[in-house]
């Protein structure tokens, strides 16, 4: 039985002579084993502690020495194991649950005498420098010949750089650090993610530039990456659009589209509210989403795409008079604020419901409305701005809604004054 985790051994006869322990651990691997005592030539089981400057160990007894357990917190890998003889208190920290848990188990049968074939003992032998080693943080791979094949990565990652090693695939070693609060596999050949990237429940920046990715999956915006994720980085990809479900992203603070193959951003990216750094540069946008304007960014970037010249004559017409029984309904529900979900209406009008538009009137429209673009100086929405295009212009086209025939001819009416003006 070994056990790997930071250790302190804690003299209870200090305060005696008025001195502190040091009170911070040292990693160590701890072992249960059985070894020959040469006074009384019988077999006895000790605990054995390696550090890296004691990798040949310290041994202590275990049977019948064991006074006390203290576990209250163990669930967050911590435990004390308090020592008849010596008079010392063994601090337990930074351990795995579970591997804490069993070893602690061992431990108490030990103590109690119990019948060794029934203990997963192990050999008492110095350890190897690396097993004391602190737990790695931060690992970079930049060259494939330095990719792990048949070792782990360390368990302890917190920032993981895998980059120019033409990965296709997410390795699903990397998955399993549950610590991993950064994932950089840029420079890669990944052309699918797997759902599972969200079960990384600490992940906050994900950096993928440069890859063949042509999707981003629905299942991962539903992940628990809405609950962690801050910077995401697609830029050189080959993507051609975002789910609806991408706004489900809340905690995105910075994101990076440049480079893709992009006509439209998410119906609803206003919902995302602490979005404060966006660049999409040299996609194929021509025209902004209404919900554009809700942003409020610190820096935006869109130079380099074909956007159209907005005019309020051009329009989409997608009103029938009277209209749909449905579509009254529908808005009704919206504008009322009617809660509403899967199990009170069919499912699909609910989908409707999500992609409702606004109108100027402050009213909603959910599939039959008029549609054109207005232009929009950007630093509405943006404190800096990166030029559109060459001409050094900061507008660009945003859709517009309009719920009736009226409100349409009002705004037209709007517009042609202004340029009375």
């Amino acid at each position: 039985m070994k056990l790997q985790c930071d250790v302190e051994v804690v003299n209870r006869m200090l305060p005696t002579f008025g001195m502190k322990s040091r009170g911070k651990g040292t990693r160590a691997v701890l072992s249960i084993g059985k070894q020959l005592d040469k006074t009384s030539q019988r077999s006895n089981i000790y605990m054995m502690i390696c550090t890296a400057k004691d990798r040949a160990g310290s041994k202590y007894k275990l049977k019948d020495n064991i006074e006390k357990f203290f576990t209250w917190f163990v669930e967050e890998g911590k435990a004390t194991v308090r020592l008849k003889e010596p008079a010392v208190d063994i601090c337990l920290s930074k351990a795995d649950a579970n591997s804490l848990k069993n070893f602690l188990s061992a431990a108490r049968l030990a103590d109690r005498g119990c019948d060794t074939s029934s203990l997963p003992l192990s050999t008492l032998t110095p350890v190897r420098a690396r097993d004391v080693e602190q737990p790695k943080k931060k690992l970079t791979i930049v060259s494939k010949k330095d990719y792990p094949l048949t070792s782990n990565f360390p368990y302890s990652l917190e920032q993981l750089q895998v980059s120019y090693c033409k990965l296709s695939r997410v390795d699903m070693r990397m998955l399993s650090l549950k610590a991993l609060r950064k994932l950089d596999l840029s420079n890669n050949h990944i052309k699918k993610l797997p759902a599972t990237i969200g079960d990384l429940s600490c992940l906050s920046e994900l950096i993928l530039h440069n890859n063949h990715l042509e999707s981003f999956s629905e299942a991962l915006c539903l992940s628990t990456l809405q609950r962690t994720l801050q910077l995401l980085d697609l830029s050189q990809n080959r993507l051609r659009s975002l789910p609806a479900q991408f706004c489900q992203l809340r905690e995105l603070v910075n994101l990076k589209l440049d480079d893709n193959e992009l006509f439209c951003f998410p119906f609803h990216i206003g919902r995302l509210s602490k979005l404060r750094f966006l660049s999409a540069a040299h996609n194929q946008l021509t025209v902004l989403p209404s919900d554009f304007r809700k942003l409020s960014l610190e820096n935006l970037d869109l130079f380099g795409n074909p956007f159209i010249q907005p005019n309020p004559l051009d329009h989409t017409m997608k009103l029938t008079f009277p209209l749909p029984l449905q579509e009254m309904a529908s808005r009704a529900v919206a504008n009322l604020r009617i809660p509403y979900g899967p199990h009170i209406i069919p499912a699909h009008l609910c989908r409707d419901l999500e992609l409702a538009k606004n109108c100027d009137c402050g009213c909603v429209c959910i599939n039959f409305y008029i549609k054109t673009a207005v232009s929009m100086n950007l630093h509405q929405v943006s404190h800096t701005v990166v030029l559109v295009d060459d001409m050094g212009g900061t507008d660009a086209p945003v859709q517009q809604h309009f719920c009736s025939l009226s409100c349409y001819s009002k705004y037209l009416d709007d517009s042609l004054q202004r340029g009375i003006r």
